[in-house]
């Protein structure tokens, strides 16, 4: 049964979510389309940009992403808190980049002298964009019709191009958002589309990776990991996470035996997991109906947030 998106978000058990989302059947979003011989590969840069563009409006930052050829990967960090620190114009300034603004608020923005029931009516607006551009379903909503519209408009159709809902899960823990990142980051590799890391075109790893070599290429599009001297926003460095990377995309083909470099041990120590767990997690990801990944103690508790009396999803 179908369960509504209201009860599959709890911001009191996590901020971190793993988004999926899929075009309808035989539909391309990017790729190539062996039977007619089209190519979709440019699409691939409209994900980008309009990611790009959304991150700087949204109080939602991207952890990991990867573009496929029918489907996308998000996993988000929604920064509620920031979001509840702007003021009212910042609000109205950036809900402004995406929509027209009312003539009421325009009025108000430019220091019109209002009445008490027009300034009401202000306020709530204000207060409904708000609570929206920390929403996980309006910023897929909006990135989702603007691929439609242009995909649309350059294949000279028109219905549906993406499936109903997007699929999310809950990243209940640090170990379980840590294996999320690493196994969108892998799609390309373990789809045949890209030999290493570094060659998986439009995915965070292949950013991360050109910027640490170019500091000029650094864009805001992707939330920073730890570093000396700064505020931790991704629970590791950049070192540790190439590391689970590599380690994890050599140990997760069948053909070949991984082995574990020494200099990773301690980070998984300090998850307090072993090799056999941490692929586990990862591999969870591919799963049909799984809501929320975490312990039993963060699943219980969320499942309890979302008026839920259990959570049918595994726990590690």
């Amino acid at each position: 049964m179908t369960i509504a998106r209201s009860r599959q978000i709890s911001l009191a058990d996590t901020p971190y979510y793993h988004v999926v989302s899929r075009c309808v059947r035989r539909a391309f979003l990017c790729g190539q389309d062996d039977h007619s011989g089209q190519s979709y590969e440019h699409r691939r840069q409209w994900v980008a940009d309009k990611l790009g563009q959304l991150s700087q409006v949204f109080a939602i930052g991207i952890c990991a992403y990867a573009v496929m050829s029918n489907h996308y990967h998000l996993v988000l960090k929604v920064q509620a808190n920031m979001a509840n620190e702007w003021s009212e114009r910042e609000v109205a300034e950036r809900w402004s980049r995406l929509f027209q603004w009312p003539l009421l608020v325009r009025r108000w923005y430019q220091g019109e002298e209002l009445i008490a029931p027009e300034l009401e009516v202000v306020h709530q607006l204000i207060t409904q964009w708000r609570d929206r551009l920390y929403s996980i379903s309006w910023l897929v909503r909006l990135l989702n019709e603007s691929l439609a519209r242009q995909a649309n408009q350059e294949d000279g159709c028109k219905g549906h191009f993406w499936e109903g809902r997007f699929k999310s899960q809950a990243l209940l823990t640090e170990s379980a958002l840590l294996a999320c990142m690493t196994y969108v980051d892998l799609n390309p590799i373990r789809a045949g589309i890209a030999a290493t890391p570094e060659e998986s075109d439009f995915t965070s790893i292949q950013q991360r990776i050109e910027q640490t070599a170019d500091l000029a290429t650094q864009t805001p599009l992707l939330l920073p990991f730890a570093r000396e001297g700064k505020p931790e926003t991704l629970p590791c460095s950049f070192a540790d996470y190439l590391a689970f990377v590599d380690w994890t995309g050599r140990a997760i083909r069948l053909d070949k035996r991984g082995h574990i470099p020494h200099h990773l041990v301690p980070v998984l120590q300090r998850l307090g997991m072993n090799e056999e767990q941490w692929l586990g997690h990862v591999t969870l990801f591919r799963r049909q109906g799984i809501r929320a990944i975490g312990d039993k103690v963060c699943c219980q508790r969320y499942a309890a947030h979302c008026g839920q009396t259990r959570c049918h999803q595994p726990h590690l």
